[in-house]
């Protein structure tokens, strides 16, 4: 395709060259507001696009828009000017829709939500420049020449991607991989155990999220990837859901430590299924700021989670409780109770001695030094660690806060 005008639309005639060309400049220099006004609308009639505007989805969308907007700017100066650029722009849009696990339904939505507003903005825009009255009628066919070829273009990358994985359990494998990373699914949407029975993918005990450095363009295969790891692209980086991985588990570790390293990624801590978006929040935050530029091993986030707390709050704050505070698990309710008290006195002490603990928990000097015997008993040499201790406060702190604040 070398120009919309030219690209085989049931017109009898091209829409742009009936617009003066002093249009052009007039709606190149209200771009950014058109964008705005365009993605907000998208945003909010559109289900599947109302995420922060900060987040993969929004950025993709909101230089998908720019993109659109610069185009049409484009045209009307110029409607023979060469447009495969854009057009390959759109392909990818499509490709993305596809990667992403999502149906083009929304995509198509997006472009009739964004072609209604842009049809009142550029109307508006031309008439206070002075421009002909009778200018709306053929802006707003062009307006619609632009979605149709957009949608087209759009649809085309869908279908290539799809031709390329050729395998229905594969998509919904990513369709399953978004709603898992999803921080607030959809309640009236799929319950994830059948969209993992759809996707084959028995849901595991535990799972950890991957992150790789952002890429450009859709991402290259990876050799020896294990087949149960699910992998989504999203926002330029690419994200793989691993099932069941542990520190203990050296040889599925070791595996993904050859597949990722010299990309520079970062894997999360073992969570839940329903708390993925929390391991992939790690990986990210992680991946931004402790992994050193340039350092292309693989950075696993729970050895860092104290630092990762004091980077991303409350969240991580529970995983480094149950992570460092985990002996006092294996205990009844209330002694794990009684002995997170003495620890924490221990831990804000000055000499760390058995009086101090008792004055601070206004127990019995002797109540408190049984009570340090159990916590060397679980806690051992760690006790004495630095970096033990800091962890340990912050996770006590952490859940102290977490209690006081959080509903019964």
């Amino acid at each position: 395709m070398t120009s919309f005008a030219s690209s085989g639309l049931p017109l009898p005639r091209s829409p742009w060259r009936e617009l003066p060309a002093a249009l052009a400049p007039v709606l190149r220099s209200r771009i950014e507001e058109s964008t705005t006004d365009m993605v907000q609308a998208i945003r909010r009639e559109i289900g599947g696009y109302r995420h922060p505007v900060s987040s993969a989805v929004g950025r993709d969308l909101t230089v998908a828009v720019r993109a659109a907007a610069t185009q049409f700017a484009d045209l009307i100066e110029d409607p023979d000017a060469p447009q495969e650029h854009y057009a390959a722009a759109f392909r990818r849009l499509g490709r993305l829709e596809y990667a992403n696990g999502r149906a083009l339904d929304d995509l198509h939505a997006s472009y009739l939500v964004g072609a209604r507003v842009a049809c009142r903005g550029y109307v508006a825009a031309a008439r206070a420049a002075g421009l002909p009255g009778d200018i709306a009628v053929p802006l707003s066919e062009a307006v619609l020449t632009h979605v149709h070829a957009m949608a087209r273009e759009s649809t085309r990358g869908y279908e290539e991607a799809r031709a390329r994985s050729g395998d229905e359990v594969q998509r919904n494998r990513r369709t399953l991989a978004g709603r898992l990373l999803e921080r607030r699914p959809d309640p009236a949407g799929e319950p994830l155990d059948h969209l993992a029975r759809r996707a084959r993918w028995p849901l595991p005990r535990t799972l950890a999220c991957v992150t790789l450095r952002p890429a450009t363009e859709l991402p290259p295969e990876l050799p020896g990837l294990d087949d149960d790891i699910l992998t989504l692209f999203r926002g330029g980086e690419l994200h793989l859901i691993v099932p069941d991985i542990t520190a203990a588990d050296g040889a599925r570790l070791a595996r993904l430590r050859t597949t990722v390293d010299g990309r520079g990624a970062v894997l999360g801590p073992s969570v839940a299924p329903q708390q993925a978006w929390v391991s992939l929040h790690c990986a990210r935050l992680a991946l931004r700021r402790l992994q050193r530029p340039g350092d292309p091993r693989l950075l696993v986030a729970a050895d860092h989670l104290g630092e990762l707390h004091l980077l991303g709050g409350a969240h991580v704050g529970r995983l480094l409780a149950d992570q460092v505070l985990a002996p006092l698990g294996t205990l009844p309710e209330g002694k794990a109770e009684r002995l997170a008290d003495t620890l924490d006195a221990l831990l804000m002490s000055e000499g760390r001695t058995a009086p101090e603990v008792a004055a601070a928990l206004g127990i019995h000097a002797q109540t408190a030094r049984n009570r340090l015997r159990q916590l060397t008993a679980l806690f051992g040499d760690r006790l004495a660690d630095p970096g033990f201790r800091l962890d340990a406060l912050i996770a006590l702190r952490t859940k102290a806060v977490l209690r006081a604040t959080e509903p019964a």
